[in-house]
Parts: C-alpha cells; sequence; structure tokens
C-alpha cells in the first residue's frame, strides 16, 4: 500500500501487472505552431510510436452515386444508335397535347433533324391548320398549291406531288395551311373518317424509318386521325401547372382510341418542355410528373431559352442554327431515348 493509501501490484503503478509487455504511457507533447494536434503514444523503452488522431477518426470517403438529370433520375446509358443498311418501315409518332404553345412542333423540327444526324429517314406531317411545322422549316404556307389537304379530301394529287424536301440532309415534309381547318368537317361524311390519315400515309412508310406528326392543339377529329395512324404518342408537356391539368383528358383520350381504332397505339413518352430550373414552381411540376407516369417521362428535359424563337425566324432547327447549344444537346439526348425506346418496344 503507498502513501496515499492504494494498494500496490508489483511494478506496475497504474494498476496494471507487468508481464513482460511493452507498458504505454500517453502524455501530451508540445506541438509547433499552426500544426494540427496529435496524440504521441510512447513505450517505456527507447522506441516511440507517433499516430496522427486524425487518421484514428477519419470516416471513409462515400463512393460517389450515379450523377442525376433533371427528373431527379440517373442518368441511363444512351449509346449512340448504329447506322441502319435499309430504310423503312417508318415508325410512326404523333406529337400530341390539346393544350397549344406547349412545344409540339418545336419538338417535331428538332426531334426530326436530331434523328436524321443519326442516319434516319424522317418525313415530318404537318396535321395543324396553322401551318408552323412549315413555317418553322422555310416553307410559306400561303403560297402552297398543294397540301396536306388535297391528299386527305381531293383525288387529283399524289403524295410525291405535296412532299417537299427541306434543307436537312434526310428530312422530308408534308406542309399544311389554312385549308386543313376545313378538313375536319369535310370528313365527318367520310366513310372510315378515322382513317383518313392512316390510308395516306401507308404509301410512304417504306420509304422513312421515322413519320412525326404534329397535331392540332384540339382533340378533334384530325387529332384522332393523327392517333390511328400513329404507332406511339409523344406527349410534349409544358412544366406548369395548367398543362399538367391536360394530361389527365389526353391520356383517357388515347385510351378510347386505344379501345376502338388502334389497339396498337402506345405512349412512348412525357417529354418536360419549357422548363427553367431556376422557378420552384417548374421544379415541382416536374417532380409531380415524374411521381405520377414514372419512366415514361423521358430523361432528357428541353429548357427554355431564347434559342427556339431564333430559329423559327431562322427556318431551320436548332441543331443546325445553334449546334453547340444546350437545347440543341437536348434533343440529341431525346433522339437517342427515342431510338432505344422504339427498338426496345
Amino acid at each position: 500500500m503507498d502513501h496515499y493509501g492504494n494498494e500496490s501490484y508489483g511494478n506496475d503503478s497504474y494498476g496494471t501487472q507487468d508481464h513482460g509487455q511493452v507498458q504505454v504511457e500517453e502524455r501530451p507533447r508540445a506541438e509547433p505552431a499552426g500544426s494540427e494536434r496529435s496524440l504521441i503514444l510512447e513505450p517505456a523503452g527507447p522506441a516511440s510510436v507517433r499516430i496522427e488522431e486524425d487518421a484514428l477518426f477519419v470516416a471513409p470517403e462515400p463512393e460517389p452515386g450515379p450523377a442525376l438529370g433533371p427528373t431527379g433520375r440517373p442518368w441511363p446509358e444512351l449509346p449512340t444508335p448504329e447506322p441502319l443498311a435499309t430504310h423503312g418501315p417508318a415508325m410512326v409518332i404523333a406529337m400530341c397535347n390539346q393544350k397549344g404553345g406547349v412545344g409540339k412542333t418545336t419538338t417535331t423540327i428538332n426531334l426530326g433533324a436530331s434523328l436524321a444526324e443519326l442516319g434516319r429517314t424522317v418525313l415530318l406531317v404537318d396535321f395543324d391548320p396553322q401551318g408552323s411545322l412549315s413555317v418553322g422549316l422555310g416553307i410559306n404556307p400561303h403560297t402552297l398549291d398543294l397540301s396536306i389537304y388535297n391528299l386527305l379530301l381531293g383525288r387529283d394529287a399524289t403524295v410525291d406531288d405535296v412532299i417537299q424536301r427541306s434543307e436537312i440532309d434526310g428530312v422530308d415534309i408534308l406542309p399544311a395551311n389554312i385549308d386543313l381547318s376545313a378538313a375536319e368537317i369535310q370528313l365527318v361524311s367520310e366513310v372510315a373518317r378515322e382513317q383518313t390519315l392512316q390510308r395516306l400515309l401507308s404509301q410512304v412508310r417504306s420509304r422513312y424509318d421515322y413519320i412525326l406528326i404534329d397535331c392540332a392543339p384540339s382533340l378533334g377529329l384530325l387529332t384522332i386521325n393523327a392517333l390511328t395512324a400513329a404507332d406511339k404518342v409523344i406527349m410534349p408537356l409544358e412544366c406548369e401547372f395548367f398543362a399538367l391539368r391536360g394530361i389527365a383528358l389526353l391520356t383517357d383520350t388515347i385510351r378510347k382510341v386505344q379501345d376502338r381504332l388502334n389497339p396498337e397505339l402506345e405512349i412512348l413518352g412525357i417529354l418536360g418542355t419549357m422548363y427553367d430550373p431556376r422557378t420552384l414552381h417548374a421544379r415541382e411540376v416536374l417532380e409531380r410528373v415524374v411521381d405520377a407516369f414514372g419512366d415514361t417521362v423521358f430523361h432528357a428535359v428541353i429548357r427554355r431559352t431564347v434559342k427556339f424563337p431564333e430559329t423559327t425566324v431562322a427556318g431551320e432547327p436548332i441543331t443546325t442554327y445553334a449546334s453547340a447549344s444546350a437545347g440543341a444537346e437536348s434533343y440529341r439526348t431525346l433522339a437517342k431515348e427515342v431510338v432505344l425506346r422504339c427498338h426496345a418496344g
């Protein structure tokens, strides 16, 4: 027992027995100014072991996860499609949304141009009496002698008389003008009026890889014709609340067409357009769409940019007008997704 009243155990003054092991004594050590604090562990012998305190308590680095896209999902692998040895028969895709100003025409033009960059042959069908698709490719609808209206209701014109070559390699167009607005009324008395466009496109399906139909902003007879003729539907959706409400009505119309006219019709995807990541509203709308429709929503999202109105004035797609812009890259990504989904289907 020592003079403090504690029992003594041989040579071990710290309460542990000595069986020949190295005794480790912890004691502070002066540190130079500005250095990190260290823990000095020294045995009783002459050798000393210095272990940095930070090394003892450093948490492991987390492994980096996959990059997330604007939809909040990981970006998929989108390989560049292989070139085709032969062309046709075409996959017919309708750009459909009864709300106007959501990017149907812009998507039809730029998706068609992006598919052409991948070596696909494309026919763009202007099925809107406003003729916006024709204007967007530099065609004046007011000077047209023949349009798609003549093919729907006339017997004198042939498809080759109406199809025009665009300035984009691999892209042709069936133009339209205000005459098409009369077709909706005149088709009412036609037999099998919902299949009129389908019969027309059957004459040229073997020439192209993709036929893209720019639908009118309505759910009238023209749009029903487009859905009946189509294999797939792309629904451009402006990232805004009122556009979101219209998706339910559109999907209901598609379901009726599937039941009564075109059982092979499928929704290829929902495309977010006019997306502004700086606004909370746009992010919330896109998040709600992804929550409701899941993987039906394309990973590509088209952001709002002044370049798109400029391309309309120039009469060319953004892939040539501003080839290196974010909008052009978004449509190139969309084209890869479309090819991948059509091939997977």
